[in-house]
């Protein structure tokens, strides 16, 4: 389907439904039908642990791409499938192991999970969701640890009736260490996980920052993919890879610097000018990517362990002591 026909066949419900939260509440999530029969699910406003899923349907059942944060918003997601079609979901893809991903696995209960060997092991790593200082408080529901039982190396291909679904690791540590995408090549649909942001900073303390360039050029970039449902944000199209390339640049730029500067990376955050990436939610992300950024300097490979509660409290640090703000 060449692009002019993906583009004018999108259409878009705005879904009745707010998820307040305190004070606080995030607009309607989006239902964008992409292209015939592939969907995907947009919560605004993207910021932490707010994500985007999917779903492609089928005349036998459903694929899903990645569920939930929070019970209630899994569970609004899970809703949303049935209003499009009574089949059932029978595979759940998680891209990688964050919990705004993959917390509300446990509300599929009849799908296969599946995800790349490194999910379930940064799942079990992880846990369950729990309070923490680092962000505003979350009521996270009733949930239970559910990693993918279905797990794979390189990746695997999933047919939706004759609809070829690729299922890709990356190769490399980028985003985590255990990044996949999901290709429709036959629609140019690319489902890219936490690889790409649309108006938010990307992340990439547990990843790698040099080995999200070398993804995005070298395994994103030659897709040509025509419609992009990035990790959290609204649908893009391929500019979109330009975008998140010139921010991870731009890190590894600043870091370089201060690095040689003999400045700490909260410092470095202190001193950098944002410029144009000011605009982009969640701006205290600088400070865990140049963390990654320092370690990756030192001559460590991509992906190596950084201690997180490190970064996390210097981001708090950052954003004026106060916990970083989050709406799921």
């Amino acid at each position: 389907m060449d692009t002019l026909t993906l583009l004018s066949f999108r259409r878009q419900v705005n879904l009745v439904s707010n998820t307040p939260h305190g004070n606080l509440a995030t607009a309607p999530p989006i239902l964008d039908e992409v292209s015939p029969g592939v969907y995907a699910y947009i919560q605004p406003d993207g910021t932490w642990w707010i994500n985007n899923t999917g779903f492609i349907v089928g005349k036998k059942g459903i694929v899903s791409v990645d569920s939930c944060s929070t019970e209630r918003r899994t569970r609004a997601f899970i809703q949303t499938i049935r209003s499009v079609t009574s089949q059932p979901v029978r595979t759940l893809v998680n891209t990688h192991h964050h919990g705004d991903h993959t917390f509300g696995n446990c509300l599929f209960e009849d799908a296969v999970i599946v995800g790349h060997e490194g999910v379930r092991e940064g799942i079990q790593a992880w846990g369950l969701p729990r309070a923490s200082p680092y962000w505003t408080d979350v009521d996270w529901g009733a949930l239970e640890l559910d990693p993918p039982f279905l797990t794979y190396v390189d990746g695997l291909t999933l047919w939706v009736d004759d609809l070829r679904c690729e299922v890709r690791y990356v190769g490399s540590p980028a985003h985590t260490t255990c990044d996949s995408i999901v290709w429709i090549p036959e629609r140019g649909v690319l489902f890219a996980g936490d690889l790409l942001f649309n108006g938010g900073t990307p992340f990439l303390l547990q990843g790698s920052v040099a080995g999200a360039i070398q993804v995005l050029e070298n395994v994103i970039a030659p897709l040509e993919a025509e419609i992009i449902v990035p990790g959290h944000g609204p649908v893009a199209g391929p500019n979109l890879i330009r975008e998140v390339l010139d921010y991870l640049e731009f890190v590894q730029h600043t870091a370089l610097a201060a690095f040689e500067a003999g400045l700490s990376p909260l410092q470095a955050a202190y001193e950098s000018d944002l410029g144009a990436f000011a605009v982009l939610t969640d701006s205290e992300r600088i400070v865990g990517n140049l963390h990654r950024a320092y370690v990756e300097l030192s001559g460590a490979p991509f992906g190596t362990f950084i201690d997180p509660n490190v970064a996390l409290a210097e981001m708090v640090k950052f954003n004026g002591g106060r916990p970083l703000t989050c709406q799921a």
